[in-house]
């Protein structure tokens, strides 16, 4: 059994931790408010510290770090996290209230993306270009190549913080930039003891740093630095477009939250589509940008459908998240659950119906069904980020499409039918960075183009997408004689 020892971190900048002199903060654990352990917030100079610091090691040695020795960082990485998977799940359950079976899972796409990072950093290359194909392009060869951009900042949420950390961090020092790294506040551990990784596996000392704080206190400097050359963020679009407006000219990439649509035409098999929303609206008690919370069911089989929901969402256990049957957790915070829980009130108020859970104990909600809702309430129209699914029935494709995309939101959606050429209408119908047929809106694999349109945010995760996006194209010709 991994110690309960309390936990005590500041900022690493250059390889060094700063603590003396700066404001604790209590990281509790969200199940049952015990502190977990504490952090010491970055100054003002420890922001321009830390982008000081990644800026002189890009110049000084990532821009010039060959492909194969970035990649055996990476690969290295992955091998230390793999083989203490167990302090890492057990670190993301008590800081995140996530349950352990989830937790592992976590672990288990992080040491993925650090191998398909490991793979891609020797694959990041250019093309060569007909010159020929223009008048006067005789006798002339054109290429291009992709060119590390220098410092990322990377801007990191409560609700995965080890792989999105990842998601950021790995392509980052695959194309061989630097980063500073500002991880939630919430959730701080689990990415230093991630940091420790790659300093074990040789990562030059200042090509990742770490300023530990609230991001009212920090993003602003840390965004507005002109050494900074792309900030990528994960989180709400309150905040990810005000941080775009921050950013002004620099690069920017934005993953930013949801109301997925999920739609069950009659013809889907309705066990397999039950539980595909159960899973995606439940995981992680609904704290994911992508999961299932607008459900549209044909009414032809709608009853049918919601009778067997209602009967898998009780039967899911609430619980402790170290508990090895847990399968639903706590909300990151009570103020959380709280707020949640007025949603599911005033959706009641006007008319909703609470076919299964809608109580609170401090932050833990019960898994909630609800239905009769309508467009304008906010469980349907704002991104609920809890564990709350509105079920809604629907009688023509195109009326169902026109409910799918009445949102200024637009990152995933889910398809359950067994007719391929309306899944494949659907998929092309539907406004959204992503559609998964006979699959639920939250899955996600870690070398898929991941994104968003409308107010979802702007730009593509996924490792190869990231790198594109952490790289330039130079072009360089050269004239025959």
């Amino acid at each position: 059994m991994i110690g309960l020892d309390r936990l005590c971190y500041g900022s690493f900048i250059d390889g060094d931790e700063r603590k003396e002199g700066r404001t604790e903060l209590e990281v509790f654990n969200p199940y049952n408010n015990e502190v977990v352990g504490s952090m010491f917030c970055a100054t003002a100079q420890d922001v321009k510290d830390a982008i000081d610091t990644a800026h002189r090691v890009f110049q000084d040695t990532m821009k010039t770090l060959s492909a194969h020795k970035r990649s055996d960082i990476l690969r290295r990485t992955a091998d230390l996290l793999e083989a203490t998977t167990e302090k890492f799940a057990r670190i993301l359950s008590l800081e995140a209230g996530k349950p352990i079976r989830e937790s592992r899972g976590e672990v288990a796409r992080a040491v993925q993306v650090l191998r398909f990072a490991s793979e891609a950093a020797k694959s990041v290359h250019g093309e060569q270009i007909p010159m020929d194909s223009a008048v006067g392009g005789e006798c002339q060869i054109g290429i291009t190549k992709r060119v590390p951009l220098g410092v990322v900042v990377a801007i990191t949420p409560f609700n995965f913080p080890l792989n999105l950390v990842l998601h950021k961090v790995a392509p980052a020092i695959a194309a061989g930039n630097t980063v500073v790294l500002k991880p939630a506040e919430k959730t701080p551990f689990s990415p230093v003891m991630l940091y420790q990784l790659f300093e074990e596996a040789g990562l030059p000392k200042g090509a990742l740093n770490i300023v530990m704080g609230p991001g009212q206190e920090l993003v602003e400097p840390l965004v507005t630095n002109p050494k900074v050359k792309r900030v990528t963020f994960t989180g709400s679009g309150t905040v990810g477009w005000k941080i775009n407006d921050m950013a002004k000219r620099k690069k920017v990439t934005l993953e930013l939250g949801s109301n997925a649509p999920n739609i069950i035409f009659e013809d889907a098999d309705l066990d397999v589509s039950v539980n595909a929303i159960v899973m995606g609206g439940f995981s992680y008690a609904g704290q994911t940008c992508v999961s299932a919370q607008r459900i549209y069911v044909h009414e032809n089989v709608y009853d049918r459908f919601v009778e067997k929901l209602v009967a898998k969402v009780k039967a899911l256990k609430i619980g402790d998240p170290l508990d090895e049957s847990t399968d639903v957790g706590p909300m990151i915070t009570e103020d959380a659950a709280q707020r949640a829980e007025l949603w599911i009130k005033e959706a009641i108020s006007q008319g909703a119906t609470v076919l299964t859970g809608g109580n609170r104990n401090n932050a833990m909600l019960e898994p909630t069904v609800m239905e009769n809702v309508t467009p304008e309430m906010k469980v349907v129209c704002l991104e609920v980020f809890a564990p709350i699914v509105s079920v809604m029935p629907f009688s023509t494709e195109s009326e169902v499409i026109t409910f799918a995309n009445d949102t200024d939101l637009g990152l995933h959606a889910g398809v359950f039918t067994s007719d391929i050429n309306k899944a494949m209408r659907i998929a092309d119908a539907i406004e959204t960075g992503g559609v998964w047929i006979n699959e639920v809106s939250t899955r996600r694999y870690d070398h898929i183009p991941y994104g968003g349109v409308k107010n979802s945010g702007i730009g593509k995760e996924g490792v190869k997408y990231a790198i594109e996006e952490m790289t330039d194209t130079k072009f360089i010709g050269i004239k025959l004689y």
